[in-house]
């Protein structure tokens, strides 16, 4: 069974400085019917104002990657962390017993565009920890690049939870497939673009859930970037 969430039903916040689209429920937007889908809970698609940011604030027992589509986002944290995170690459925080970071757009005349995403890890109370990786274009180009899984297999960072998360870039005849667990969910977000996914068209922001599906396709893809999760039963 494939269901397409459009990217214009998620809930959506404007705070002046931020601009938030919310894939599931999460702080001022509540949906019962969008708590999460498997073990993923929150997708929100970011644009921080120039010179803007988020505070410092906490966070525990969450997995949270940061992946950004355009500008730079600054990260610190209370584990020593001061970095950048640039287009390409996926930054991994595991929030584990507790930990504070902020997040701040420091260009003058550019929007940061990033995705935060959050993935309820398989243990509780470890150790925080941080991993950032770049993935170059050509990893991901025409095929599936798996950029975070419990094992870091491929390269990919390490994430404390049953999920694989991969990313790729499609137009044209480009296409990939992908088999599939039936018994596990998977998400399907598109990031920019448009692209078909099992023979239904999705368009930017928009999202499929497929359960109980033994394949993933993608094709026709038109300019498209696409984040896949393959995730355990809530």
């Amino acid at each position: 069974m494939l269901t397409v969430r459009k990217s214009q039903e998620r809930g959506y916040a404007d705070h002046g400085w931020l601009k938030s689209f919310h894939s599931f429920s999460f702080a001022g937007y509540y949906d019962p019917e969008h708590m999460g889908f498997g073990n993923l809970r929150v997708i929100n698609e970011d644009r921080i104002a120039p010179g803007t940011g988020f505070g410092n604030h906490g966070h525990r027992d969450m997995e949270i990657i940061s992946y950004v589509l355009s500008g730079e986002l600054a990260h610190r944290d209370t584990l020593g962390n001061v970095k950048g995170i640039p287009p390409g690459d996926v930054q991994r925080m595991s929030a584990g017993r507790g930990v504070m970071h902020s997040e701040f757009n420091h260009a003058k005349d550019r929007t940061t565009h990033f995705l935060q995403i959050w993935i309820e890890p398989n243990v509780n109370g470890i150790e925080p920890g941080y991993e950032q990786k770049a993935f170059a274009d050509e990893e991901k180009r025409g095929r599936l690049r798996l950029v975070a899984s419990p094992d870091a297999e491929q390269g990919s960072v390490r994430i404390h939870a049953d999920a694989r998360v991969y990313a790729g870039l499609f137009d044209g005849a480009e296409q990939a497939t992908m088999s599939l667990d039936p018994k596990r969910p998977v998400y399907v977000h598109l990031v920019r673009g448009e692209l078909t996914v099992n023979g239904s068209r999705l368009g930017q922001g928009d999202a499929a859930k497929l359960q109980g599906e033994s394949q993933l396709k993608l094709s026709d893809g038109k300019d498209a970037e696409v984040l896949v999760f393959d995730l355990a039963e809530h």
